[in-house]
Formats: C-alpha cells, structure tokens, sequence
C-alpha cells in the first residue's frame, strides 16, 4: 500500500505539508511563564526538520491552571513573543498549534498563586496538596477563559489550538468518577461530568471561527479501576465530535494516578530525584527512595502501544483521528496510516532527533528513529527543560547506569 506520510492533509481549514505533528509534550522553556530562546530553538529546529505541524505544549488559560514555573499562561503580553515563535515556524514550511488547557488539582499555592481547584474537594498525593472544588460561576469563567485563550492563540499566528481534555487535568477531572464527586449538575451521570467539557470546546470553537483548526486530546482509558474505561470514553469522543471539532487525539492515562500509562515502560527515579531542589523537594525526594516504584510503578512499553484500543475508537468514530503514543519507525507510522487515522503525533523521537522526519522522507521504509525510551527526557522535564540524555554533557555515573539499564529492558 503506497504510503500516506508525505501527502498533505486538511485539517479543518490549514493544510499540513504531511501527516506528522509534534505531540504537546511539556518541554519546561517557559520561563516564568513565557516563551523562551530555548522554546524558539527548539521548535524552529522541529519544524525545520521537516514536521508538518509543531504543538507548543501546555499553556494555562489561567494562572490558576499553572502546574509548573516553566509552564505558558496565556496572557495579552506575551502574544508578540509567541507571534515570533510561530513566524519563525511558519517560515520552516511548518504549521503551528498550541495545546491550552488547566491542570486543575495538580498544582501548588505557590505556583497557581491560589489553593488548588478541582471538580471536588479533596486531597491530590501526587502534588501533594488539598484541593478545593469550584464553585459555579468559576467553572463557567474557566470556560470562557479557554475561548480568551483561543482568541490570543489566533492573534499569535497561531494554525491550531488543542483542548487538553485528558490525563487528569481539569476537564478529565471533571469527567472522571475517580476524582468528580459533586451533587450538582456538573456530577453524578456521565452526561452531566461531561457539561465542562462540553462549555469550554464550545467556547474554542466559537473563538476559533473557523479561521483555525480545533483539535481535542482525550482519553481511551484512565488506566485503574475506579477511573474512566473504554466504553464510556468512546461516549465522551463521540460527544466531542457531535461539537464540531476538526479532530480528535486519542491517548490515555491519568498523570495523578497512572503515569506511565500515558508514557510507557519506566520512570528513571534516579534522574527524577537527582535534579530536584533537595531544599525545596526534600520530602518527595524521600517518598521516591521509600515508595517511588509504587506510586509510579512501571507499564512495558511496546512501539505503537495504544493502537489496539484507538483502532475501537476508530470504527465508532467519522472524524479525522490523530494517534499517538510509542511510533519510532517508518515502518509503525505507515501501520497506522493505512488503518485508518489521518496523522499521528510524536514526542519523545523529537526530543531524541528533531530531524527525525526530514530522515524517515530520505531514507526508505525500514528507518528507525534512535530513541530507546529511557524516559530520561521524561524524569528530567520535572525541574530543567526537557532534553534526551545524548545532548547533556557529563551525566553522573548512577544516572548513565540508569539510562542503560532502562534501554536495555526497552
């Protein structure tokens, strides 16, 4: 079958030169929250290598939705930074988007500048923090503020925005029975835990207007029992659909409780607790050496490991679908072509080699890109930018050990 990879493809109303997109994978370049040189080297550099469209990743519509100190918060002064970052992609052949969403309970006071929001109260380990359900007329301006978000994103030159609506931020959150507890009419039936949801991509689509493409990444699964299964998450993307949306991502996983569900194989606890603060992370550098293999217990990884399951997305669904998860290969992305989905998304080959597709076009069907998923970009992202190992010069020795061991089980 003759392959797909490098033929255009429309997307809403933006045609991508081929059918590869840099998935929004979180870099930590932004600085105090605006891009960085850092953020325009590295996806100038992406979208030189030949990508069709490059996400930048995780913007917060609100400060409030802030998870990170490296993290994009959408705001009017950063719009003629961002401007130049999609000007200097634009001029590669590339096209741009930007993944917006809120991270909800997966925060700190002293990074969302405010006590932790949810869809309920409760108490979020993985951050560790209490967490206050928000109360009505916050949801309905969290809404709005993703469609504020949008209407910056069209001002930045943007092609493209991505509603985060997986992995446990703030609408999956809300989707979730494992973390959406409310007795209102944003909880209890499916239906309801879907009304955020719902508001904020009705929000985007209008900003949008069809001057740029939609696209929402979701979940196939949460990945534990008492979180979202198949059947109810391919109700949650067809209600997408019904929306108008351009196209749907479909991952899984949820950050807060089965982290390597989203990634695969294992987290490198090492390098995570080398490059925390000692000060300041004292306390989870201790939970990782006593129970880090519990709470982030590790998931084999296998090259295109959600196709199985997206390939049951795809017979219930007649919109664009774009994959992701695992693809190294040209001979994997062809696979996944030719069953159906019209682009597939990458991270960490990109962090590896951002030349990655510009060598696939050149070499022929059987080139692989080198990563061998040691998720050292993955460990490290939590405190410095995210960089594969083979660009960091004098790694101590445990860490190296680590490395190795990790692409010898991959």
């Amino acid at each position: 079958m003759e392959s797909k990879l490098f033929t255009p493809f429309q997307l809403g109303p933006i045609t991508l030169r081929n059918r590869t997109i840099r998935s929004a994978a979180f870099e930590n370049m932004c600085y105090n929250n605006k891009p960085s040189q850092d953020l325009f080297n590295y996806h100038t550099a992406v979208a030189q290598g030949g990508i069709g469209m490059t996400t930048i990743a995780y913007a917060a519509v609100d400060r409030s939705g802030l998870s990170f100190n490296g993290q994009l918060w959408m705001r009017k002064e950063i719009v003629p930074e961002l401007k130049k970052l999609t000007d200097a992609i634009h001029a590669q052949g590339a096209k741009a988007s930007i993944q917006i969403g809120h991270c909800g309970n997966m925060t700190h006071f002293y990074t969302c500048g405010q006590m932790p929001v949810g869809a309920s109260n409760g108490f979020n380990l993985y951050s560790p923090t209490l967490v206050r359900g928000l109360k009505i007329n916050e949801i309905h301006q969290i809404a709005k503020d993703f469609g504020n978000a949008t209407r910056l994103a069209k001002q930045a030159g943007f092609d493209c925005v991505e509603v985060h609506a997986g992995h446990g931020y703030l609408i999956s959150q809300f989707i979730s029975p494992y973390t959406n507890h409310r007795k209102d009419e944003f909880g209890g039936s499916l239906e309801n835990r879907m009304r955020f949801m719902k508001m904020c991509i009705n929000e985007v689509i209008q900003e949008a207007n069809k001057e740029i493409a939609v696209v929402v990444k979701t979940n196939m699964y949460d990945g534990f029992k008492s979180g979202m299964q198949l059947p109810d998450c391919i109700t949650v993307a067809k209600t997408i659909e019904s929306l108008g949306v351009d196209a749907i991502v479909l991952s899984a996983g949820f950050v807060s409780k089965a982290p390597m569900a989203v990634m695969r194989g294992a987290m490198p606890l090492k390098t995570l607790a080398h490059y925390m603060n000692p000060w300041r992370f004292w306390w989870l550098k201790m939970g990782l050496a006593l129970v880090g293999r519990k709470m982030i217990p590790t998931v084999p990884f296998q090259e295109a490991y959600f196709l199985e399951d997206a390939l049951k997305f795809r017979k219930e669904l007649k919109l664009p679908l774009i994959y992701v998860g695992g693809l190294v290969s040209r001979r994997k992305i062809d696979e996944v072509l030719n069953s159906g989905f019209e682009l597939v998304q990458m991270a960490r080959a990109l962090v590896h080699d951002t030349q990655f597709v510009n060598k696939m076009q050149q070499a022929d069907e059987n080139y692989r890109n080198g990563c061998k998923h040691s998720n050292y970009c993955i460990a490290r992202m939590y405190t410095l930018d995210m960089r594969c190992h083979h660009c960091v010069d004098n790694l101590p020795a445990s860490l190296q050990k680590e490395i190795e061991k990790a692409e010898q089980q991959g």
